[in-house]
């Protein structure tokens, strides 16, 4: 704020210079240049009301309302981990070869991480995983899966990647 008044106090004295020498050379101009000077002075004036105004009532600040539509500050940026994973499933929608290669991986992690701490059972090793995992996501993280023959055939549906979450879910 100080230094807006100096700032505005130097503009008022600089702008004087022009007036002193329009009243030195032109003594008939003397009432228009001095109504433009105090012109000038106001407008500096309710400039400087106004950024004290904006300062004081956290103008400046974004509302809520745009904060919340505003991207993430770098201090509280999206986990990475997360960021790839949205990508994995969305790759993984749109073909079979980015189901395999891409979103099953992750799957198979959480799956035997899960089947691990819950149940007891090793994903690779246990007859048991099958029937805990169910047929749908046994044949998608089962050990030994080749990739598909087609690679560019249909990825997964929201239903069916929803229906894996959920039976992840349950374990």
């Amino acid at each position: 704020m100080r230094r807006l008044l100096v700032d505005l106090v130097t503009a008022a004295a600089l702008a004087a210079a022009p007036l002193g020498a329009v009243l030195a050379l032109r003594p008939g101009w003397r009432e228009l240049a001095l109504d433009l000077y105090v012109l000038f002075v106001g407008g500096l004036a309710l400039y400087g009301a106004l950024a004290a105004t904006r300062e004081a009532g956290g103008a400046g600040a974004p509302h809520a309302f745009e904060r919340a539509l505003a991207p993430a500050s770098a201090g509280s940026e999206r986990l990475p981990e997360l960021a790839r994973l949205e990508r994995e499933v969305v790759l993984a929608q749109s073909s079979s070869f980015d189901v395999h290669s891409r979103l099953r991986p992750a799957l198979r992690d959480v799956a035997s991480d899960r089947l691990w701490r819950h149940r007891g059972i090793e994903l690779d090793r246990s007859p048991e995983a099958r029937a805990a995992l169910g047929e749908e996501l046994w044949e998608l993280v089962r050990p030994g899966r080749e990739p598909p023959s087609n690679r560019h055939a249909r990825g997964l549906s929201l239903p069916e990647l929803e229906r894996l979450v959920e039976t992840l879910e349950r374990l």
